[in-house]
């Protein structure tokens, strides 16, 4: 369960479905400048469903001696470094999956046959099960002179014991390392032994010794007291603070482009970039890997996010409203962009003080991107894509204060506007949405930004009643945005954008290219929406939109 285990699923990925692989194989090289250095010690944090546990279990088939890996990684990336063979399957690997630990424990805890008498919570048992496994194999039990398990010897004795016998070192991989601060949120006395564990292990000189590299994996940055790390003499790397490992954080432009190479024909490049793209770390874009391969293997894009049980708990805290928390939430679900101080953050769920401490959980979380800023305690927080706007505005929208926030009714009335076709109102209502003291995400200088503005206009309006469609194959072209109504009806909105031209050129290119037959045998009524935007180089605050809008006679 623990010793030289842990590479089977990266050896399935690697070997047997190419098609949804993407070669990170260069991050070992990263890992090497950590290897038996006096900082060996490396945190990787990031959301669930970005690949945590796929980057470990590479580490454990590239570092076990417990198995022979050389063909796995005969055509990637890393087997091209020089220092390939160096560390190949050279170490034992203690791999501690702490998903598995506590589903063990769960099991051992309901069957009293199988109690231990000093075994009683879950780092116990953690301790109790890597012991175990020590003493099992026949490398290391000859080394103890007495049974650690009878005489409830802790893990760092066992881990000397063999260390000062054998100068045997460890790699040590522990995957989900913030179980305990996730699951068991309020129990303080666990959470406390815990970290006490972690920091006799890596922080003591009897402990830290007996390890070659640790390598930890989790959703939250190490968990903070007052304003020091419980364990800083780990390098980490996070969400709030990915540098110089962007790449690594998900799947970048290039890697996606890749996989739509070799399934043509499955989705389309935009889609993908509407809905999973958007993790803006220091101007690389990340992806959300499970998301795109979803995609990719259903043929179709959609919210794969299933995070919700995290959402719950955060959700407590946006309905508590530190210091104005809902309209931040909202103005965020709008496409505006707000700065957030993660000074105070302390990296778990309950330490959780003001409204800056729960933006920072919901960027660790993946609900969030940010941006940096000169200065380092500050970022730019937004929405980073689709999927992530739809899975908060469905959870947003269930609360009763939601449809009286001032960002929404502008989206209602914006709504209201479009099908009254009041081309007038519409286009001021952009106009206020652009000129607001919030700004856009993107720059707002091409089509593609535009796209954005108009999605973010609508989305808290049409969320519940509505599927927008972006890039959707109609008649003889591609339409740039469709509303396809879910209820009964009400009218299908089919928007052209253009930027720096012509309103009633966009609603030329709907009619010459018959953007709406597919839906003349529906009973919905048909409205036609072009927007403009029209912006001067030479002057910032001329931001002008012209709308037209016609209704399609049956």
């Amino acid at each position: 369960m623990i010793l030289n285990t842990g590479y089977d699923a990266f050896k399935k990925l690697a070997l047997f479905d190419r098609s949804s692989y993407v070669d990170k194989s260069d991050f070992i090289e990263k890992t090497f400048d950590f290897f038996n250095k006096e900082k060996r010690f490396m945190a990787f944090t990031k959301p669930r469903r970005f690949g945590k546990s796929v980057t470990a279990s590479m580490l454990s088939a590239y570092y076990s001696k417990g198995c022979d890996s050389r063909e796995w990684f005969s055509n990637l990336k890393i087997s091209k470094h020089p220092h390939f063979e160096e560390h190949l399957n050279k170490y034992n690997v203690l791999y501690i999956d702490m998903n598995s630990i506590k589903g063990k424990f769960d099991s051992y805890s309901k069957n009293e046959r199988l109690h231990v008498e000093y075994v009683d919570d879950l780092v116990d048992f953690l301790q109790y099960q890597t012991v175990l496994e020590l003493l099992k194999s026949n490398e290391f039990a000859s080394h103890f002179e007495i049974n650690p398990l009878e005489d409830n010897l802790s893990l760092i004795d066992c881990l000397t014991s063999i260390y000062d016998n054998t100068d045997t070192s460890f790699v040590l991989i522990m995957d989900e390392w913030d179980l305990i601060y996730r699951d068991y949120k309020d129990d303080h006395a666990l959470q406390e032994k815990f970290i006490d564990l972690l920091r006799a292990l890596f922080k003591s000189s009897e402990g830290a010794k007996c390890f070659s590299f640790v390598y930890l994996t989790g959703i939250l940055p190490i968990k903070k007291y007052n304003s020091q790390s419980a364990l800083n003499n780990f390098a980490e790397y996070n969400m709030l603070s990915p540098e110089p490992l962007e790449n690594f954080f998900g799947f970048t432009l290039k890697d996606v482009k890749d996989l739509v190479s070799k399934r043509q024909g499955s989705v389309s490049l935009d889609s993908l970039r509407s809905w999973y793209d958007g993790y803006k770390l220091n101007a690389v874009e990340i992806f959300n890997p499970n998301s795109v391969c979803s995609a990719l293997r259903d043929g179709t894009c959609k919210s794969y996010w299933s995070d919700t049980a995290s959402f719950e708990q955060v959700q407590l805290l946006i309905n508590m409203n530190f210091d104005g928390l809902r309209d931040d939430i909202v103005s965020l679900l709008s496409g505006n962009i707000i700065s957030v101080d993660s000074s105070t953050f302390q990296n778990d769920l309950t330490s959780l003080k003001n409204k800056n401490d729960v933006l920072c959980l919901l960027i660790c979380l993946g609900y969030f991107g940010c941006i940096s800023t000169p200065n380092s305690s500050l970022k730019a927080v937004y929405i980073p894509n689709e999927e992530i706007r739809d899975s908060m505005q469905r959870n947003i929208m269930q609360n009763s204060w939601y449809k009286s926030m001032a960002i929404v009714e502008r989206s209602y009335n914006l709504y209201e506007a479009t099908v009254a076709l009041d081309e007038k109102r519409v286009a001021s209502i952009f106009n206020e949405i652009h000129n607001a003291t919030d700004i856009s995400v993107l720059a707002y200088n091409n089509e593609e930004s535009l796209t954005y503005c108009i999605l973010c206009g609508y989305s808290l309006s049409t969320a519940d009643r509505y599927t927008a469609r972006r890039q959707l194959q109609a008649g003889k072209g591609v339409a740039d945005i469709i509303y396809e109504p879910n209820l009964p009806n009400l009218p299908i909105l089919i928007v052209e954008l253009k930027y720096g031209r012509d309103a009633h050129e966009a609603i030329e290119q709907i009619k010459d290219r018959n953007y709406a037959a597919q839906y003349m045998d529906k009973p919905n009524p048909i409205i036609l929406v072009g927007i403009n935007y029209v912006s001067d180089p030479e002057n910032d605050s001329y931001k002008e939109h012209e709308c037209i809008i016609e209704k399609i006679a049956k």
